[in-house]
């Protein structure tokens, strides 16, 4: 994929729609979220995001997304040593675990992404240290997005924070642009160098989305030729948000 051929320029009418896109995407993860303690499964998890896109009529993009074989659900389920794209089945949860959940909704063709990590129940302050450092991490790279920024000011922000704070940020996944497709331009990694890399401008849409590891960078694909892990078997977090850079500052477009 050439990124910098993918990069769409939208309009404010486009970015009103995307915002909608956002806000129904995030109505659904709530319904999602709601149901999160020990006992329920991953799938029903599932269902009860769906069961919002029902409503609406809308759908996932991740839902058949191509890779080893079509994505086959909505939402991604992430648990504990599991980063990204983990596949909601029956599997429950535990007390003390925690849960990523990664979601997407189309809304008359342009798309809404967006993530947060869960815990379930109670947790050690050393996980809590781990999602507070992934939600500040987050924060910081919205605060970036800002015309004249380039995207090595958002890595560079979000590298060092994490790790000052001892964690690790994965240099396999990344952010990238959204709008028309889940996956457009530029791509957005979460390290980098101050006033390197492609400069930002007023109508750009970026899922930012920073991916924090416990005890290494690396991560493996498990079995199921989907879940990315951790390489070390230790914590992951994964915080997300769908930002569109305009005159007046950063937009959040996946909020309710």
């Amino acid at each position: 994929m050439s990124w910098e051929r993918s990069i769409n320029i939208k309009s404010p009418y486009e970015i009103e729609i995307m915002r909608e896109a956002g806000r129904i995407n995030a109505e659904a993860l709530s319904a999602a979220v709601a149901l999160i303690e020990p006992g329920v499964t991953t799938q029903a998890l599932n269902d009860a995001f769906e069961a919002v896109h029902k409503r609406y009529g809308v759908y996932s993009p991740f839902k058949n997304y191509p890779g080893p074989y079509p994505y086959p659900a909505s939402i991604c389920t992430s648990i504990n040593e599991e980063l990204v794209h983990g596949i909601p089945a029956d599997r429950e949860l535990h007390e003390g675990d925690i849960i990523s959940i990664d979601c997407g909704t189309v809304y008359e063709g342009f798309v809404g992404d967006m993530a947060v990590t869960i815990p379930v129940g109670k947790i050690t302050p050393a996980t809590e240290h781990l999602l507070d450092v992934t939600k500040q991490s987050l924060e910081l790279a919205i605060s970036k997005m800002v015309p004249g920024n380039t995207v090595g000011d958002i890595g560079y922000a979000v590298e060092t924070f994490v790790e000052a704070e001892g964690l690790f940020i994965t240099r396999t996944y990344t952010g990238h642009g959204v709008g028309r497709q889940m996956h457009e331009g530029p791509q957005v990694p979460n390290y980098g160098r101050p006033g390197r890399g492609m400069r930002l401008r007023e109508g750009m849409t970026i899922a930012l989305e920073p991916m924090v590891l416990v005890g290494t960078s690396n991560t493996t694909v498990k079995d199921d030729e989907w879940t990315v892990a951790s390489a070390d078997g230790s914590l992951t977090a994964h915080f997300e948000h769908t930002v569109a850079i305009t005159d007046n500052g950063p937009m959040i477009l996946t909020v309710v």
